[in-house]
């Protein structure tokens, strides 16, 4: 369980492919605090530290994971936004996240605010994903609010804290992101079908 407040960036600095698992080993500013047979969600999506080296752990994700994600397409170098479960007596900043990316999107704009940044979002809607104005949605991990709703596209508002520590500082018109929608809003919309 995660909240979708990055704690920090990690950097991909090898990359392994075996079978059609791939192997992502990561430098993070607190490898030393976390043990193997952790979770850990990297751009979102919940993965179990593997190994332990210094300064770099690996995570391995599956086939599955892949192609519901873009972890695929992280390279040598890539930045991903980190965050480590969720402590049951602290405090819940975010919105409920599980760090199961439903599908990916597309943004398709960026437009500087004078003092924050607008991103919109395009996104498969036959999935049967929903967004809600003023719902939370999280974007590569990060916990956020929807500014505007509409079939297969939304919005969110990014003030510059969450620009500078986290991938939305490198996020431009054309880059594919995962998406986990709310997990309250998943299950009334799979009520209201059932109806």
């Amino acid at each position: 369980m995660f909240t979708g407040i990055i704690e920090g960036l990690g950097e991909v600095v090898a990359i392994e492919k075996q079978g059609e698992n791939v192997h992502f080993s990561i430098k993070s500013s607190f490898t030393s605090e976390l043990k193997v047979d952790q979770s850990l969600a990297h751009n979102g999506v919940c993965l179990t530290v593997v190994k332990i080296d210094g300064e770099t752990y690996t995570v391995t994700a599956i086939k599955e994971t892949l192609d519901k994600s873009s972890l695929g397409s992280l390279v040598v170098g890539s930045l991903v936004n980190l965050e480590r479960a969720m402590l049951a007596n602290g405090r819940f900043d975010g919105h409920v996240v599980q760090g199961h990316v439903d599908q990916t999107a597309v943004c398709s704009s960026v437009i500087e605010e004078d003092g924050s940044w607008t991103f919109t979002f395009d996104y498969d809607s036959e999935n049967g994903n929903i967004t809600v104005e003023k719902g939370s949605i999280t974007v590569n991990g990060v916990s956020l609010t929807v500014v505007n709703s509409q079939n297969g596209q939304f919005s969110v508002c990014i003030i510059p804290f969450t620009k500078e520590h986290t991938t939305f500082n490198n996020l431009k018109g054309g880059d594919k992101v995962n998406l986990e929608f709310d997990i309250i809003g998943k299950y009334v919309a799979k009520l209201l079908v059932k109806a």
